[in-house]
Order: C-alpha cells, then sequence, then structure tokens
C-alpha cells in the first residue's frame, strides 16, 4: 500500500496562484507525491503526455483517499502549457461525469496531475474485456457520457473542447457510472468564438475528418469521436478488429452504416437477447451513432441534441449514410 500522509491546503480558495492557476486545488510538493505513490509504484495507465500511477493520501479530516497521480512527460516540448490548460480546465469545471481533480505539483522541472481514484478503470477494459457488460450498463454509460459532454461544450466559459473522447479517457466509479478524464488534450474557446485552429489532436480512429483539412475546428469534432464511441458501446468492440473474418466488419463506422443500410441492426449485438429485446431502443442508439459521425459538420447533432435523443426527448430521423472510412482518409 502507497504510503499515506495529511495534506494541507496551499492555495487559497478562489484565487490566482503563482503559475496564473485559480482554483481551490491543493497544491503539493515532488517529495509528497512521491510518497502518496510509494515512490510510483504501480501505474495504472499511460495517457497524453503522461503516465499515471496509483497513490493514497490523506484528507484534512484523515480519511484515506486512493488517488490517481498523473506525472507529466517533461520531454514534450510544450509540456508547461499543457499543465497549465488542464490544471485550469478542471478547476472550472464540476460535473458528476467528468473525473474531479483534487490538487496539482509545479516544482521545478516537475508537473503532476493528482485526480480522484476510479476503481473500475477504464471503460476499453470494460467494453474490450472477456466479460461483456450488459446492454443497461453500456446504455447508461453512454448516456453519462453525454451528458459530460454536454456541460463542456453548452455549460462551460469558456466552452471546452475535449479533443480526445476514446474508450481509454473514460473511467467508471463504483457503480460503473462514466467519468470523462485527461483534459491534457483540451482546447479552450474565447467566449466570442466558435472555433479554433490548432494542431492536429486525437486518437486514430476517433479523429474528426475536418482535423485534415483546412478548416475551422469546433466542439463537433467532439461529437464525431462520441458517434464512433457510441457504436463501440452498443457493440462492445473496437473500431477497428483485424481479427474479424468478414472484410465489411473489419471498420466499425462502416459496417455499422451497411447493417443500417439493409435493416439488419440485430447483427451488431449479435446474441446479446437484452438489446434485442429493446430493438427501438438499439434503433435509436444506432441512428444517433451514425448522425455523429456524418463528414458534413452541418450534419452532426449539438451533444446537447445527442442527449435528447438518447434519452428519447426528442425524436430521431432516419440518418444520412455517413461516407465510407476509406474516402475520409
Amino acid at each position: 500500500m502507497a504510503s499515506s500522509f495529511l495534506y494541507h491546503k496551499r492555495v487559497a480558495r478562489n484565487q490566482s496562484n503563482k503559475n496564473g492557476i485559480q482554483s481551490s486545488l491543493r497544491c503539493f510538493n515532488y517529495k509528497e507525491l512521491e510518497d502518496a505513490s510509494n515512490g510510483f509504484e504501480t501505474e495504472l495507465g499511460r495517457g497524453s503526455f503522461g503516465i499515471v500511477y496509483k497513490g493514497a493520501i490523506k484528507s484534512d479530516s484523515q480519511d484515506l483517499i486512493e488517488v490517481a497521480v498523473k506525472k507529466l512527460d517533461m520531454v514534450v516540448q510544450d509540456t508547461d502549457k499543457e499543465f497549465r490548460t488542464e490544471v485550469s480546465v478542471i478547476a472550472q469545471t464540476h460535473h458528476r461525469n467528468l473525473v474531479k481533480l483534487l490538487g496539482y505539483c509545479d516544482e521545478g522541472r516537475y508537473r503532476m496531475l493528482v485526480y480522484e481514484y476510479m476503481s473500475n478503470g477504464t471503460l476499453a477494459s470494460f467494453l474490450f474485456g472477456d466479460l461483456k457488460p450488459s446492454w443497461n450498463q453500456r446504455t447508461q454509460i453512454a448516456v453519462g457520457i453525454a451528458r459530460g459532454l454536454c456541460y463542456l461544450h453548452e455549460e462551460c466559459s469558456p466552452q471546452i473542447i475535449h479533443c480526445d473522447i476514446k474508450p481509454q479517457n473514460i473511467l467508471l466509479n463504483d457503480y460503473h457510472e462514466a467519468r470523462i478524464s485527461d483534459f491534457g488534450l483540451s482546447k479552450l474557446l474565447g467566449i466570442d468564438q466558435s472555433f479554433t485552429n490548432t494542431a492536429i489532436r486525437g486518437t486514430k480512429g476517433y479523429v474528426a475528418p475536418e482535423w485534415f483539412k483546412a478548416v475551422p475546428v469546433t466542439v463537433k469534432v467532439d461529437v464525431y469521436s462520441f458517434g464512433v464511441l457510441l457504436l463501440e458501446i452498443i457493440c462492445c468492440r473496437r473500431n477497428v478488429a483485424m481479427d474479424v473474418c468478414e472484410e465489411e466488419r473489419v471498420i466499425l463506422t462502416d459496417w455499422a452504416a451497411d447493417c443500417f443500410l439493409e435493416g439488419a441492426i440485430d447483427a451488431l449485438v449479435e446474441n446479446d437477447a437484452e438489446a434485442l429485446t429493446g430493438k427501438m431502443k438499439l434503433e435509436r442508439f444506432v441512428m444517433v451513432a451514425l448522425w455523429c459521425i456524418q463528414e458534413d459538420i452541418s450534419l452532426r447533432p449539438t451533444m446537447k441534441k445527442v442527449l435528447l435523443m438518447l434519452e428519447e426527448m426528442i425524436m430521431v430521423a432516419p440518418p444520412p449514410l455517413p461516407c465510407p472510412s476509406y474516402m475520409l482518409a
């Protein structure tokens, strides 16, 4: 078990510190986090610009808290900028479907972030493991992710684009509720802006086609990534699966579009009796996913509309068939 200690508040609430980070976050020194993680012994995963380790700290009330310590990779040229962006973004966000940031370390060459620990790991491990999650669990997770993205896009000021929505960046708590993590690739939008121009970000397979074109990048890049992720949640398989026998099933987005066109969406969930029992819900979720992955940005719904469609608050019209993946390359 990692060493534990009592940590003290080092920054005043709602005040900017010397690095311009305005928050009520706890400021740790390097030695405290080294002790908390038992010398960075247990690796939880590798994310954008850093490695995440398991740790344990004590709160002011002496309660032991498990945490995840993200140690940023200082080899990356703009890590300092990424660090300050991530801290500033997360410090201003409060939503049940976002991972909570507890503190940070900004000492010399060391840059670290301390998050609440999510006991059930990543959505990737949950979806693509040996045991298939239930249909009800999967749909609840999808709705939770949509709520978190809707908050980032609609309720944060300035508006936030995550830029790297994928199953590895969705964590699950004790109750398998979804928490969006890793704001290291987030891009803040100015209040008077509706788009931003930036270098290509994100992960292959989830990246919207406009990243590769000379066009502005908007929150719709997250909508596209969510559409791919939603299909993975529906089907319990990765977007690209080279181990499948049928060639037409290799790219999930293409296969899902074909199944919808042919009226054969049952094939997407195979022998999942629970999903097939509620076929109208299955069809609704598939249609929402296909709307999200439209090449034409104007056809993609906002995350607010996505959420309303998933929750059956508004009707879902049959979507146009998205462009095949080979045409987007």
